[in-house]
Parts: C-alpha cells; structure tokens; sequence
C-alpha cells in the first residue's frame, strides 16, 4: 500500500488494515510517498518486496499524479485497485470507491440551504451512498489478468 505520512488520516487507516490484514489471510506492507519525486524509489521498494498487488490510501497528491501512478503500476506488472475511478480511466486495474459526481451534486444542495439561510451546523452530516465499480480490460489485457466474470457483471463501468 502506498501511503502518505503528511495525510492525518492515514496512521488510523493504517492501523485498521494491519488489524483486519490476517483475517483475510493477508499480509500488507506500507510504503511511504510524501512527493512525486518519492514515486520511483516507492515502485522499487514495492518490486523488491515482490509485492503481488497494489493499493492506495486516498490522498490528494495521488490524485494529482493518478496517471503517473497507473502507468508506474503498469510497468511494475501491478494489479492496482484505487478508491477514485479517475485511476481506472488513467489507466488503472480497476477503482472501487464514492462517485465524486454525485458527492458534487449534494454538496450543491447543502451551499443552496446554507445561501438560503440554514445555519450550516444545524446541517445532518452525510455519507457518500452512491459506489461505483469500474474495471479496465485494457489494464487487464497489458497484466494478462483474467477479470472474473462476477466481477465484470457488477461493475458500474467497464473500459475496453
């Protein structure tokens, strides 16, 4: 897993998925990236630990730099699955996560209740309900991965 050190929600997660890793009969190592310039060194480390997949912790600096990304785990021969679909559409294995679209959508309701006069504390705090699942055959043809079927049939897209 790649991870930032600066993002403050990161050692929380970190620590949740060290705790949930053997139940799922996994075993996860963490690389740490603070700058683009860090990507290199952290794709080498990841191909010395003869890592056989790759996740990322949800961080602004890999969504600036997902196209980087998904090629570097391209050319390590990473399956990679990432929380933003921005990923897939750069390139990527495949990305499960909250559709920002529809995250954009609510938020405009909230600036419209909130410029109409609602006092924004009085506001509920809302979680994404919308997921989508998106798979890019391509990626998988490049990895030579078969993507399960049941896989295919639930994906919300499907890039060929």
């Amino acid at each position: 897993m790649l991870w930032n050190p600066d993002n403050p929600t990161h050692p929380k997660m970190i620590e949740e998925i060290k705790a949930a890793a053997p139940s799922l009969s996994l075993e996860v190592s963490f690389v740490p990236v603070r700058t683009p310039k860090e990507f290199d060194p952290a794709f080498s480390a990841i191909s010395r630990a003869h890592a056989q997949a790759l996740y990322l912790l949800e961080n602004p600096l890999f969504y600036q730099q997902n196209m980087t990304l998904a090629k570097l785990a391209s050319k390590a021969r990473l399956p990679a699955i990432y929380g933003w679909r921005g990923f897939a559409d750069a390139g990527g294995l495949m990305s499960y996560g909250a559709n920002y679209e529809d995250l954009m959508r609510r938020s405009a309701v909230y600036i419209d209740k909130i410029l109409k006069g609602a006092n924004p504390g009085d506001l509920p705090v809302e979680q994404p309900t919308k997921f989508e699942l998106v798979v890019n055959l391509r990626t998988a043809k490049i990895l030579k991965i078969t993507i399960p079927q049941s896989i295919l049939l639930q994906a919300d897209e499907v890039i060929r």
